[in-house]
């Protein structure tokens, strides 16, 4: 779901204007940024997003919005003798308007937007490396690794990232883009078929460097704690749960003597990802992946995302990509009678249909036309469509 914060948009100032500028400065004066050092791995990523409602929005005005992330990777054993240790670094800096203010979906139409511009500290975290496990310690994004379907990565629907139920969970959200929060995660191999385990805890109070309060370290609003097992290779099924150890309070329901009631949001995941075709002149990957959730105190009770990527989407172009995915999300009837409380639309359904293609043109620039149909519906009400087009363009170092 697109979480936002209740904080105007920031102005554009010179950020967006800049940002080109600054790049390519860097690519003239460091042409390849990984190999300034055998053990050190930089890479720099601008991502800029021209996005308009074509129709069904309050509005159909043309929106820019961008990202440039700088990550490092720093591997300790070459560097320092420091065996089966890495640490990583991830800078956001995220500037520009809002498509979904138009579009006025539940769960967002763009995986760059955020409810405040900002320079954030995203990820800083290390890894050690302990027989067939591996520990990470430090700011981390839980859906880098936990309810995540890597082939679904072209799209840019955020509920293609993580699903609606999970992001929509606990104070703000879980660990993840554009904020993160202090976290353990432990992960192991268990087979020769791509068997794995792991478990995360992270705080549940989601702020880092860069946003008010900088990093939390009281952890007053409890943990998030998330596991996920999967198997496979060429077909790959995985199985997750998260829970938070505090509760909250319920959206509208009252107890017997008018407090809010409360519970512990909470919500189980399955996900499978299957290799359809390779070894040819194009691979198909196909995804799929649906979750559950306690609704009293979240908007999403259950979603349901499906979808296919095509690489390369033309032979000759290895670059290129093409991707289609489908998604679902029903609401929680506390989320309804909070609508209704509220004089708001009272949807029970969003689905949308996305259509996306990726070509790289030159060595550094790719560009990204998307297109998406979004339907909403509910009980005695119109249903509601909405399209939304985007043109992603992406330059890397």
């Amino acid at each position: 779901m697109a979480h936002y914060p209740d904080i105007p948009a920031a102005p554009r100032a010179l950020g967006p204007a800049l940002t080109p500028v600054l790049l390519a400065g860097l690519s003239f004066g460091l042409t390849d940024p990984a190999e300034a050092r055998d053990g050190l791995d930089l890479a720099v990523t601008y991502t800029a997003d021209a996005s308009t409602t074509a129709s069904g929005g309050s509005d159909a005005k043309l929106r820019y919005l961008d990202n440039l992330e700088l990550s490092l990777d720093a591997d300790l054993d070459k560097l320092a003798g420091m065996q089966g240790t890495v640490l990583h670094v991830t800078v956001l800096n995220n500037r520009g308007l809002r498509p979904n203010d138009a579009g006025g979906t539940l769960q967002g139409v763009n995986n760059i937007e955020v409810g405040r511009a900002a320079v954030r500290l995203y990820e800083a975290w290390g890894e050690q490396t302990i027989g067939p496990a591996t520990l990470r310690v430090g700011l981390y994004d839980v859906n880098s690794e936990f309810n995540m379907t890597e082939s679904a990565g072209l799209l840019l629907s955020p509920t293609f990232g993580i699903s609606s139920e999970f992001a929509s969970s606990g104070p703000a959200g879980p660990s993840t883009f554009p904020s993160s929060s202090l976290a353990a995660r432990l992960r192991t191999a268990f087979n020769q078929s791509g068997g794995y385990a792991q478990v995360v805890v992270s705080n549940a109070r989601v702020q880092t460097f860069g946003d008010p309060g900088g990093v939390d370290l009281s952890f007053a609003d409890g943990l998030l704690v998330a596991g996920e097992v999967g198997t496979g290779q060429r077909v790959r099924v995985s199985l997750g749960g998260w829970t938070f150890t505090q509760a909250r309070d319920a959206l509208v329901s009252l107890a017997a003597d008018g407090s809010p009631l409360r519970e512990k949001p909470a919500g189980v995941y399955a996900m499978a990802e299957a290799k359809l075709a390779e070894g040819g002149k194009r691979a198909v990957t196909g995804f799929l992946r649906g979750g559950l959730a306690r609704g009293l105190t979240q908007p999403f009770a259950r979603t349901l995302q499906t979808g296919l990527l095509v690489t390369p989407a033309i032979v000759g172009r290895d670059a290129s990509a093409f991707s289609v995915g489908l998604h679902h999300a029903g609401t929680s009837g506390e989320f309804r009678a909070a609508q209704a409380a509220a004089g708001e639309p009272v949807w029970h359904t969003e689905s949308a249909l996305e259509l996306t293609y990726s070509d790289q043109l030159l060595p550094h620039l790719t560009l990204q036309p998307d297109l998406q149909i979004i339907r909403q519906s509910g009980e005695a009400m119109p249903t509601h469509t909405a399209v939304q087009t985007t043109l992603r363009v992406q330059i890397t170092f």
